[in-house]
């Protein structure tokens, strides 16, 4: 029976969904992490019946005819990208970009990544880079001697040496993309440009359609804990009702067999 075959396409994308739905709660406190929502398509048709066919000679047509479909898949995982909100630390390297664009890391392969976790650290040489290393671009190098710093909504890095000058030290850049959304995610808080995305669109903090920067703070993930619940009740449910469509099917091909 092609119920038995069309429910477990369903229990397949309520298992794939709650994939997605967990990967998110696991985020939660993950800097910067923006949520994923699966997207599901219908399978293809066939057709016992074609609408619009004619029926007579007088031209009488079908109106909507016989379809009987086979299932569902999973279209897409798409991401939102909406703005997490900010919480505020202690650090002087933490930075939070409030609105549009990314920060742009210089990864070991040459290419450039692109993030919205600002829990920069500094190297041993005194570079601007990731927990993991990862330089910021545009380079950015704090003196040792630098006591206070300060980094404006602009992105503009200044210090205050241990003898009382103030230093320009960099300008902090944001890129933006036309379908941020396409970025690919490749872990460690990062994302890469795709043929989705679109080229990157540079410029500083607070210019126009760019975000400012927030120091002393963090973007926390957009994950929300009701949402994310309910979403995972009606998958259950759904998963539970495509069960239960497989177990009827199964009786009724029994049923059929045993009366042969």
């Amino acid at each position: 029976m092609k119920a038995l075959q069309i429910a477990a396409t369903g229990m397949k994308a309520q298992e794939q969904n709650v994939e997605v739905i967990s990967n998110n709660v696991a985020n939660m406190r993950t800097t910067g992490f923006k949520k994923q929502r699966a997207d599901f398509q219908d399978l293809l048709y066939q057709n016992l019946r074609r609408m619009g066919t004619e029926t007579s000679d007088a031209g009488t047509i079908v109106p909507t005819g016989v379809q009987i479909g086979s299932g569902v898949k999973l279209a897409s995982t798409a991401r939102i990208m909406s703005q997490g909100s900010l919480e505020q630390t202690d650090d002087s390297l933490d930075i939070a970009i409030r609105g549009e664009g990314f920060f742009q890391i210089d990864l070991p392969d040459g290419t450039t990544g692109y993030t919205r976790d600002g829990s920069f650290e500094r190297d041993a040489d005194g570079q601007l880079v990731t927990v993991d290393g990862y330089t910021v671009n545009p380079g950015i190098s704090i003196p040792e001697n630098i006591q206070d710093l300060t980094i404006s909504n602009d992105g503009s890095v200044q210090g205050v040496d241990n003898t009382g000058t103030t230093q320009q030290l960099g300008q902090i850049q944001l890129a933006r993309f036309v379908n941020k959304a396409g970025l690919e995610a490749i872990g460690d808080n990062l994302f890469l440009e795709t043929d989705a995305s679109g080229a990157p669109e540079t410029g500083n903090p607070s210019d126009n359609g760019f975000g400012s920067l927030q120091q002393y703070f963090l973007e926390m993930s957009n994950v929300d804990a009701v949402t994310e619940i309910s979403d995972l009740i009606a998958a259950q449910r759904a998963y539970e009702m495509n069960s239960q469509i497989i177990q009827a099917a199964d009786e009724m091909y029994s049923t059929t067999t045993n009366l042969r």
